[in-house]
């Protein structure tokens, strides 16, 4: 179970990196719209800042969600407990991504609710099969 409670971390990771790239895009792309609307002496000036407002709004709604994202990936490779139960929420709420956040979903909840997982997160050794007695 270690091996995917990596794989789960390293998806957040990509899935949160991915996220905030496209927030920084959309934030350079509506910001530059709106510095060129803004030079020109029409009514487009007008709506520069408009332009800007949007672009910083989006910035913020996906970063928002991008962000809890990739430090639960980071959680999650150091097997930490609070990354566990951020996992699992954002987890859940991939669950609404059809079809391949659906199956993100189902992954992560598989992965950190199962029962072999819990152990890693608190310190303790997962139970070794019993030793074979020599005599």
């Amino acid at each position: 179970m270690e091996t995917h409670v990596k794989v789960v971390g390293v998806i957040f990771i990509v899935l949160g990196a991915l996220g905030v790239v496209v927030a920084l895009g959309f934030l350079l792309f509506f910001g530059g719209l709106a510095g060129l609307a803004g030079r020109q002496n029409t009514e487009a000036a007008q709506a520069a800042p408009l332009l800007g407002g949007l672009g910083l709004f989006l910035f913020i709604c996906i970063a928002v969600f991008s962000v809890p994202g990739l430090l639960t990936g980071m959680g999650l490779l150091r097997f930490r407990e609070w990354a566990r139960i951020l996992g699992i929420v954002l987890s859940a709420f991939h669950l609404l991504g059809f079809p391949l956040g659906t199956i993100f979903g189902i992954y992560g909840l598989w992965t950190l609710l199962n029962q072999q997982t819990i152990p890693l997160f608190k310190g303790v050794p997962a139970a070794a099969p019993p030793a074979i007695p020599t005599t």
